[in-house]
This record gives C-alpha cells, sequence and structure tokens, in this order.
C-alpha cells in the first residue's frame, strides 16, 4: 500500500485526485495540504511514501516545500510533482530540490499512476514532454566564464581555506583587493559565496 499525501491549493484538482486514488487498488490518501507550509507539516505527522506536489501554491511554493521535505532525511517521503507548470527554470528547480519525478496534470492517468508507483519504487519519473525538454536544455552549451589569472588564483586559495587576509598575504596583495578579485569571481560564475564558488568552478573545470 502507497500512503499518499496531495498539496495543491485547488480544492477541485485535489478531490479529483483523491477520488481517483480512492478507486485504484494498493493507494491510501493519509492526507491533503492546501499549501507547501501545511504539506511539511503533514509529511512530519502523516509520514506518508510519496507527496503528490503542486509548484504554484501560497505561503510556501513547491519547489521551496519539496526541499524542506527532502531536508528531512532517509526516512522522507519521495516527492513527485505534478503541476501544469513546465517551464524549463521549474523544472529543473524542482529536480535540484530534490523532487523524484515531474509530471504534468493533462497526463492520462495511467501515466500518472504508474509514475507514482515508480517513484515510490525508488525510481524517477518524468512526463515525455518534460524529459524532451530536459534533454534539449542538457545539450545547450553552458554559458562561457572568463576569470582573470587572479581570480583563478584567488579562488584556488579559497578551495585550500585560505581567508582573505591569508590570501592577500599569500599573494603580496592587500586584503581588499583580494576580496575584489574573489567578489568578481562570484559574478562570473553566478554564486553568492564561497563554497559555492569553489565546486562551480570545479564543475566547469576552472580549477
Amino acid at each position: 500500500m502507497i500512503r499518499l499525501l496531495i498539496a495543491d491549493d485547488h480544492p477541485v484538482v485535489r478531490a479529483g485526485l483523491a477520488g481517483l486514488f480512492a478507486d485504484e487498488e494498493g493507494f491510501d490518501v493519509v492526507g491533503q495540504a492546501t499549501d507547501g507550509a501545511q504539506a511539511v507539516e503533514l509529511v512530519a505527522r502523516e509520514k506518508p511514501d510519496v507527496v503528490l506536489m503542486d509548484l504554484r501554491m501560497p505561503v510556501l511554493d513547491g519547489v521551496a516545500a519539496t526541499a524542506s521535505i527532502v531536508a528531512m532525511g532517509d526516512d522522507a517521503p519521495r516527492v513527485l510533482i505534478l503541476t501544469t507548470y513546465e517551464s524549463d527554470d521549474q523544472i529543473l528547480a524542482a529536480i535540484e530540490a530534490g523532487a523524484a519525478g515531474y509530471l504534468l496534470k493533462a497526463a492520462p492517468q495511467d501515466e500518472i499512476i504508474a509514475g507514482i508507483r515508480s517513484v515510490a519504487a525508488g525510481q524517477t519519473a518524468l512526463s515525455p514532454a518534460v524529459a524532451a525538454r530536459l534533454v534539449l536544455r542538457m545539450r545547450e552549451p553552458a554559458a562561457s566564464v572568463t576569470l582573470t589569472p587572479r581570480e583563478i588564483e584567488v579562488l584556488r586559495l579559497v578551495a585550500r581555506g585560505r581567508s582573505n587576509k591569508l590570501i592577500g598575504l599569500d599573494l603580496g596583495i592587500g586584503e581588499s583587493t583580494a576580496k575584489t578579485h574573489l567578489l568578481k569571481a562570484f559574478d562570473q560564475l553566478e554564486v553568492a559565496d564561497r563554497t559555492h564558488a569553489v565546486t562551480v568552478a570545479l564543475e566547469r573545470g576552472i580549477l
């Protein structure tokens, strides 16, 4: 029996899904949430196996709620996004937050049911349209990043755990100058902190 939690701010959608699973063998709807925050609360209380998560909801959206649920650790349920939205940014945001699948509400009932079973079994579930968009996105070349030799030197020292003050001493520059180089690197890499700067630089082969 798959314990299911439905999170959607539209009552008609919630009722329709609950009715669908009431007639389907092997499913037990243990809760319904009207927003992302309530979904997180119900997950902690009801311990579902799978959460059917809409994206656009009040209080806490689906991406943020997914991240909160996934952060619960090994006992966290699997999250399957079920939404009408299929923009590249929304798909990637949901998957990066930890969603195990992404289906569209317009999908046939059999596809939705099969997707839930797959996710509950530890697999992933992507609608054909979403899978196609992800493939196209992956084929796009990454935006080029050009760092100066000095910015790369600073990043290498950051990767070694050096503070701005120590980086300045190592390179014979002032602490404020070291910080300026680092902030310029942040801007180029589109990150906001030292950890992500090093991670992105490593992923792109800069370091």
